[in-house]
């Protein structure tokens, strides 16, 4: 009667672990849910950097004066998005809900500029 006993453990055991392993694992086909993003451009030395960035579309990009002048950012078209002058430390913030390239420069320095690419 021991082996029965033991052939009984042997399949509670497995049959435990597949219970488990069932409860455990998501729904078929289902993912997790993004979570917003968010990107940093560091403005420096007349350069904004990186020069380009690629992001999903939703993300939030933030934009830093580490210079010791003040710089903008526009969107070349000037309407997308538009900050005032950023001393140095100040920041500015746009998030990208639709897929494209925006390409942008500084309004006080138009020799700077750089791109965002989201897709």
């Amino acid at each position: 009667m021991n082996w029965y006993r033991n052939i009984a453990c042997v399949a509670f055991v497995v049959a435990s672990g597949m219970v488990v392993a069932a409860a455990t694992k998501g729904a078929p086909g289902a993912e997790p849910a993004a979570a917003a993003t968010a990107t940093e451009v560091k403005i420096d030395n007349f350069t904004f950097a990186p020069g380009t960035i690629t992001v999903p579309q939703g993300t939030t990009v933030n934009w830093t004066n580490r210079d010791d002048i003040p710089h903008t950012v526009v969107a070349e078209d000037k309407t997308t998005f538009k900050s005032k002058a950023l001393d140095t430390d100040d920041k500015f913030s746009y998030t990208f809900d639709k897929p494209g390239t925006y390409s942008y420069f500084c309004s006080l320095h138009p020799k700077m500029t750089a791109k965002v690419i989201v897709q």
